[in-house]
């Protein structure tokens, strides 16, 4: 019998031969090395047998398993991986084929230890480069299974971290292997995608207390590569930087399900970490690929909590700031008309309690406050977009917000905020002015032309002619943000006496040609609207002040011999103002005017540097701070202002002169007439309702004349009726000697002309601009 077996061995296949060699009598000993270095050479020398040799050590591993017989399994999958790593030749498909057999016969085994050689030996595998491509090899089982491994729950923890690890490495094992090879199921399907990318947030979220890292992470210590989570992250990492453009959809819809299904925009901070990941790791001009992806997210939600969608909207924020500047896309203003649309749906659901414009409540009930955490994440995101644009694209998107903020009266269409009435078009008043200053923040231009256009500025200062002192402050902080090129905004944050000021080391430029045109055509406006803002009895401690930045930025970035002296009469002026009292001004507001005009004449005294102007300024400063500090910002512009019960009609030297201005300025070469006429703004129709509740109040006969003439007369809303009273009234306006250069196309236009019917002070006319309300824009950019 034994010569018969021995026959029996001798007359077996050298292949199989050669494979039984490799394995020892006692497992423990290990592979035989000198055998399996004979069996690599005929493997090499034999290529046409590596199939047999493949299938003969799968079976012989499958048996092995069966038989529990675990040391001689690890002994088979080490010689398969050194098989392949020594051959490269065409018939290594069908040994692959038989590798990848034993491999999952491995991850099938109920043994954490298998499963993890198994694992192991796929990886080794997929770093190699193989010669010939694959028609018919499928790595769906691999896929499914590797992500079962990483949701593993066994309940000893360290085998359970083994186990989701090994998971881990298996999934970027078969991303390597497929991403580049077009024979391949795309693994950037769905099918695959959608398991391989909660697998992977599943885990980096077991690690939540760690920080994303950097843009271009080192490489990981071996401590961190016990982590699951610090594996995890550079496995989304490297499958999101072989993502190409086709493919960026695909991997980042699951990250949105995934933050969906767990609830995870609440919190914001792991949505915020995995959309850092993102936006670092992919290419940087696919960037706005993810932001649009967001955006559309953001729309899905829309009748989501506020905390859900102030979640998606703080993940925008920072994808904004990651994302390099003009990444936005060739579609800005759908980015802006996204986050604008949910403005508008927060306010009207803050207004009504409900999600659902009929009224019914449902399930979910409004938060008010929530809802004013949104809005104010929305405004941000806003200011964070505009801050990746070039200029000529913010100049786009503010003309752009401009022509959403709703006007009553004048565009039906935006009369209506959702059930709130009056109150909700406010609201959306200000959430939009809030919007604008956020996009014209850091905003720097050379042209101021191009930066406030007529079609920009004349709506804007329109709405500071308005009841609401919030709308009226808003409106001014946007004016410094455009008009302030040198960043001294920060100098003027209070109104005070400053006895020297090159301790505020002012940054002043010479005024440009651009400049000089662009007072020569807004300067009347910009001063009318600085003087009207000061007769409004709501106007507080913060309008003052930034009336005061708003002049002192004027004379040091937009000022000629002419503009300063222009600026020299509007505080004489507005000294008039608060000593006559027409408007029945409280006191305060009195000695606020008054304070406010002794701060801005001893600034520009300084400016100029005449010294008997500064002379007379400070005379009449220290005669105050004798006789009526209640004039002086220091003792108005505090917490507890001490002011008298009256303000009689103040004389003498408490006052600053025109006649004495007029005469030291004269002398050193300034306009003697112009100093000597005193400013006097010209009241137009706006003016005679300016105590009013929203700009729609004032448009009367200025909305009719111009809807005569307009082609599209049938879309607006009638406007009051014109009859022989409303002309007489408003022509009677006018004294007799100038009536024959009356005419009605001088009459303003809607909204109310900033400038009135005044020229511009040159004796020129203001050329008529677009309201915003009439621009048109492509159908995607309007909701």
């Amino acid at each position: 019998m034994t010569g018969v077996c021995g026959c029996c061995g001798a007359l077996r296949p050298r292949y199989k031969r050669l494979v039984d060699n490799i394995f020892p009598e006692d497992p423990e000993d290990g592979l035989v090395k000198a055998n399996m270095e004979k069996l690599t050479f005929y493997a090499l020398s034999a290529p046409e047998k590596l199939d047999r040799i493949g299938a003969y050590l799968s079976e012989r591993l499958s048996r092995d398993v069966a038989r529990h017989r675990y040391g001689y399994v690890c002994i088979a999958m080490e010689a398969l991986d050194q098989l392949l790593m020594a051959c490269h030749c065409q018939s290594i498909n069908l040994f692959v084929e038989s590798f990848l057999k034993m491999v999952r016969k491995l991850l099938e085994a109920d043994k954490p230890n298998l499963q993890i050689l198994g694992t192991n030996s796929f990886v080794k595998f997929a770093n190699i480069e193989e010669d010939t491509a694959s028609y018919h090899r499928s790595y769906d089982f691999f896929v499914s299974r590797f992500s079962e491994m990483c949701h593993s729950s066994y309940e000893d923890p360290d085998i359970r971290t083994k186990i989701r690890m090994a998971g881990i490495n298996g999934l970027q094992g078969v991303v390597r292997k497929t991403v580049n090879d077009d024979l391949q199921s795309n693994i950037w399907d769905p099918q695959h995608m959608d398991k391989i990318v909660p697998s992977l947030l599943f885990n980096l979220q077991s690690g939540e207390g760690t920080e994303s890292r950097s843009p271009s992470p080192l490489q990981a210590s071996e401590k961190e590569k016990e982590s699951p989570a610090e594996l995890t992250e550079r496995c989304f990492r490297e499958l999101l930087g072989r993502a190409a453009y086709g493919n960026i959809k695909n991997a980042v819809t699951p990250v949105l399900m995934h933050l969906d299904n767990h609830s995870l925009w609440e919190g914001k901070t792991f949505a915020v970490r995995c959309f850092k990941i993102i936006m670092y790791s992919i290419q940087s001009q696919h960037s706005h690929l993810v932001i649009q992806q967001l955006l559309g997210h953001l729309d899905a939600n829309s009748k989501n909590s506020a905390t859900v969608r102030a979640g998606i909207v703080e993940v925008l924020l920072e994808a904004a700031a990651i994302a390099s500047s003009g990444s936005v896309g060739p579609t800005v203003l759908e980015v802006f008309n996204t986050l604008l649309r949910q403005l508008r749906l927060s306010v009207d659901y803050e207004l009504t309690g409900s999600y659902d414009a009929s009224g019914n409540i449902g399930i979910k009930i409004i938060k008010t406050h929530e809802e004013r955490q949104l809005q104010e994440a929305v405004i941000r995101t806003i200011g964070s977009f505009a801050n990746t644009l070039p200029t000529y694209q913010r100049s786009e998107v503010m003309l752009f917000i401009m022509g959403k903020i709703p006007v009553p009266g004048v565009h039906p269409a935006l009369t209506n905020a959702g059930s709130g009435g009056c109150e909700g078009t406010r609201m959306i008043q200000i959430m939009l002015l809030k919007s604008l200053v956020q996009v014209t923040t850091g905003f720097q231009t050379t042209n101021m032309l191009t930066a406030l256009p007529n079609s920009f500025l004349e709506p804007l200062l329109s709405f500071s002619l308005m009841e609401d002192p919030e709308v009226r402050l808003l409106v001014l902080t946007i004016l410094l943000s455009v008009i302030d090129r040198h960043d001294n905004t920060p100098k003027f944050s209070s109104i005070s006496i400053i006895s020297d000021i090159s301790v505020l080391k002012l940054k002043v430029d010479k005024c440009s040609r651009q400049d000089n045109l662009f007072m020569k055509k807004h300067a009347q406006q910009l001063y009318r609207h600085i003087y009207l803002a000061c007769k409004e009895q709501s106007s507080g401690p913060q309008h003052f002040e930034t009336l005061y930045t708003l002049l002192a930025l004027i004379s040091m970035e937009l000022a000629n011999e002419e503009v300063v002296v222009d600026l020299i009469r509007l505080a004489l002026a507005l000294q008039e103002l608060a000593q006559t009292n027409e408007e029945s001004l409280s006191v305060y507001n009195r000695c606020a005017v008054h304070a406010l005009s002794a701060a801005y004449l001893n600034l520009i005294c300084q400016l100029t540097t005449v010294p008997t102007f500064c002379q007379h300024i400070h005379e009449v400063i220290e005669m105050r701070q004798k006789e009526v500090p209640f004039l002086l910002p220091e003792d108005v512009f505090i917490e507890n202002p001490k002011l008298p019960a009256s303000l009689e009609k103040l004389e003498g030297d408490v006052l600053f002169q025109q006649s004495k201005i007029t005469e030291v300025l004269g002398g050193s070469g300034y306009n003697t007439d112009r100093l000597a006429t005193p400013y006097i703004p010209q009241f137009t129709d706006e003016d005679r309702l300016s105590k009013r509740k929203s700009i729609g109040e004032t448009i009367s006969l200025q909305v009719e004349v111009e809807s005569r003439n307009s082609p599209e007369k049938e879309e607006r809303t009638p406007a009051e009726e014109i009859t022989f009273e409303t002309l007489k009234n408003a022509i009677g306006k006018y004294p007799s000697n100038t009536f024959p250069m009356f005419s009605l196309s001088a009459l303003p236009r809607p909204p109310p002309s900033p400038s009135g019917t005044i020229s511009s002070g040159y004796g020129q006319t203001q050329s008529r601009s677009v309201p915003v309300y009439e621009m048109k824009f492509p159908d995607l950019c309007v909701y």
